[in-house]
């Protein structure tokens, strides 16, 4: 069970991974070493999953994002591992989940260019059947956040 203090431990880490423990410590009002087995104990638990870096995308000429919806070509348990499989190998899929409604599955795909995009496209139908892909290009993100919350 998590407790307030473990709250605003996340919530200071999810702004700010590079926190030393002291800096971490003090703004949820710990010393560094019950900060520290806190910090411990919420990546042993899988409370705390990785510590990443946010890259800009628009910096690494990587400034389309298309959200593609795909209607399955069989709903059986071998076409679907190897559907998953297949699409999570591929780097461009920032996001992969499985929909209930209309449309089977959602990706959120990065991209250079809208020829970029083609291209991916092209590999994903290749990869495995589908019974139809939809594609909706981004025009301006407005929110975007890695941050849940927590307090």
């Amino acid at each position: 069970m998590l407790d307030r203090l473990d709250l605003q431990i996340l919530d200071a880490l999810q702004r700010d991974a590079t926190l030393s423990m002291a800096e971490l410590g003090a703004q949820v009002g710990l010393s560094s070493t019950p900060c520290w087995k806190r910090v411990k104990r919420l990546e042993d638990e899988g409370v705390i999953e990785r510590r990443v870096a946010i890259v800009n995308r628009y910096k690494v000429d990587l400034p389309v994002t298309v959200f593609v919806s795909i209607r399955a070509g069989q709903h059986d348990e071998k076409w679907l591992a190897r559907f998953a499989a297949v699409v999570s190998a591929l780097p461009e899929v920032q996001e992969f989940h499985r929909m209930s409604g209309d449309i089977d599955y959602l990706l959120k795909v990065v991209a250079s260019s809208i020829d970029g995009y083609d291209r991916f496209y092209k590999k994903l139908i290749s990869l495995a059947e589908m019974a139809g892909v939809s594609s909706a290009f981004s025009m301006e993100q407005i929110k975007s956040t890695t941050a849940l919350p927590l307090v």
